[in-house]
């Protein structure tokens, strides 16, 4: 028996001469000391449990602490730390580092996980973990790194930075199950996370990361989606983050391009993805799994996560925390695979993104010059695109031409500084060479009216026949030359797929209308969607 066990015995009676001294205080005061009491023991009650529990070989100081090695703690003050704390300490070493199955941490669902409460522990499959960035600014410098957690009910994001990255990267592995505690929750950004829950983990120099092998982990779920029809795609806000099924129908080759926000190169390669609902969409893959990407066999791909853009219609874009999956056990990819391969291929779809070498699919994408104002084309908040069947009239050739950057992808215009130098203000740099860009204003026309748009170096190449280079060199060289072009260009019917949206310039707002894609016209293709807006008009 404990001390404090003794019969009768009361530590605020001890405080007074006798029990008498305690009932003659005031009644109030009296409640308050009897309030306090039973307090103090609730919150003493767990470890007199733990104490009794550890058995006789609890006060065996020859036992190793689970405290030894702690900063700040050495052994002669674990000596003298209460029985109490020690068995705690020891209970929570077992639960969280493989001690006894009878000292498991007590699971929470990850739905029921919120900022307000730290003493958790979820039991959860790593479904998504994302290579390690380096990032920089001001403030300093470090790596990251993020997983995605599922359980039976619930998904959530985690992060380790720098220190916790380091620690965990290598230990946490794709597809196993772990217990979790102690990280930090806070409000989810859902720029950068489509998973359904308020909240995002960090970890810190508490948390800690345990395997869980056996029935418990092989009962828990793996990746959730939630699938949304291309066809629905183009009603979906910029930026919004989907999960999309289709198959890809079409790979182009891996191409390098240039990020101007970090200045740095990567590898680029967009696929085209098809689905039940007629529809396709340009889906941009980067970096190494752009390099890696193999499309032969028109595999099924399920993406979580992927960012929707308007560049060029509607299109989508992975990013650094979406996750991709060739050819997904899932019953809804087995039935898309089927319907594919029994009709699929051979259907005519329609593209919600803007497709090279060739038109859009589908009467809704096609519009005369007359249509497209009389419906108020690009007055929305989103741009506006379409395709028309339009003949070159007249092109403007004054200033169609600037010196540009020569690094990389900068392509802004340098200041010629007399000297045989050329300075770039965004790169900072002077060089001594440059390179020609080209825009162009041409004026359009088909039966209905007449539209003026601006062309940028890859379609005014095509509209003209010439390389810029070749076009630069003339204007120096050959004056007589140079204007040929532009008068053979006069008069040439080709589709262009335009972009139009309502801009405010000089304090006028009109609409803007620019070129993405100009294409020598396949009589065999248009005489196709002829037809389609005829039995449509029915």
């Amino acid at each position: 028996m404990l001390p404090d066990e003794r019969q009768g015995y009361c530590p605020w009676v001890s405080c007074c001469d006798n029990a008498h001294d305690v009932l003659s205080l005031p009644f109030p005061f009296h409640r308050f000391m009897i309030g306090i009491t039973l307090i103090v023991l609730a919150d003493l009650w767990p470890i007199y449990l733990a104490v009794h529990a550890s058995g006789p070989n609890y006060y065996d100081q020859s036992r190793p602490s689970p405290m030894h090695g702690k900063p700040g703690l050495s052994s002669g003050s674990l000596s003298n730390a209460s029985p109490a704390r020690m068995a705690v300490s020891s209970s929570t070493s077992n639960a969280f580092r493989g001690g006894t199955p009878s000292q498991a941490p007590r699971v929470v669902p990850i739905s029921c996980l919120n900022p307000y409460q730290n003493k958790w522990t979820i039991r959860a499959r790593v479904t998504n973990k994302t290579s390690i960035k380096t990032w920089s600014n001001p403030r300093g410098e470090g790596r990251l790194f993020s997983i995605d957690l599922t359980d039976e009910g619930g998904e959530i994001r985690a992060t380790a930075f720098t220190d916790q990255c380091d620690k965990f990267h290598s230990l946490i592995e794709l597809n196993k199950v772990y217990f979790i505690s102690r990280a930090t929750l806070k409000a989810a950004n859902k720029q950068f996370t489509s998973l359904k829950n308020d909240y995002e983990m960090t970890f810190n120099s508490d948390t800690t990361v345990v395997p869980c092998e056996g029935p418990e982990a092989a009962g828990l779920p793996g990746v959730s989606y939630a699938f949304t029809p291309i066809s629905d795609l183009a009603a979906k806000n910029k930026d919004t983050l989907i999960d999309v099924l289709g198959v890809c129908s079409s790979v182009e080759e891996p191409s390098k391009v240039m990020i101007k926000s970090s200045n740095r190169e990567t590898t680029k390669r967009e696929v085209q993805l098809v689905d039940q609902s007629n529809a396709s969409v340009k889906l941009t893959i980067w970096g190494e799994d752009a390099e890696a990407f193999d499309g032969s066999g028109c595999p099924v791909l399920a993406v979580k996560g992927a960012r929707v853009s308007d560049f060029n219609g509607c299109s989508l874009s992975l990013l650094r925390s979406s996750l991709m999956v060739t050819n997904p056990q899932l019953p809804e990819a087995f039935r898309l695979r089927g319907w594919f391969d029994r009709e699929g291929h051979a259907m005519d779809v329609l593209s919600i993104s803007n497709q090279r070498g060739g038109v859009m699919t589908g009467p809704d994408s096609w519009k005369t010059l007359a249509q497209a104002k009389l419906e108020n084309l690009g007055h929305g908040e989103k741009a506006d695109y379409y395709s028309v069947k339009a003949t070159v009239l007249f092109i403007k050739k004054d200033n169609c031409l600037y010196q540009a950057c020569t690094q990389g992808d900068c392509r802004k215009k340098v200041l010629d500084l007399g000297n045989g130098m050329y300075r770039c203000e965004k790169c900072d740099r002077e060089n001594t060479s440059f390179v020609h860009r080209m825009i162009l204003q041409v004026n359009i026309a088909d039966y209905t009216d007449s539209q003026w748009v601006t062309c940028f170096q890859e379609t005014a190449e095509i509209i003209l026949g010439q390389t810029t280079a070749h076009i630069g060199e003339l204007r120096n060289s050959d004056e007589q030359a140079f204007d040929d072009i532009f008068q053979n260009a006069n008069f040439v019917s080709l589709i262009f797929r335009l972009r139009v949206k309502l801009e405010n310039f000089h304090d006028e707002s009109r609409i803007k209308a620019t070129v993405v894609e100009a294409t020598p016209i396949d009589h065999t293709v248009y005489a196709r969607q002829l037809i389609d807006r005829i039995r449509a008009l029915n």
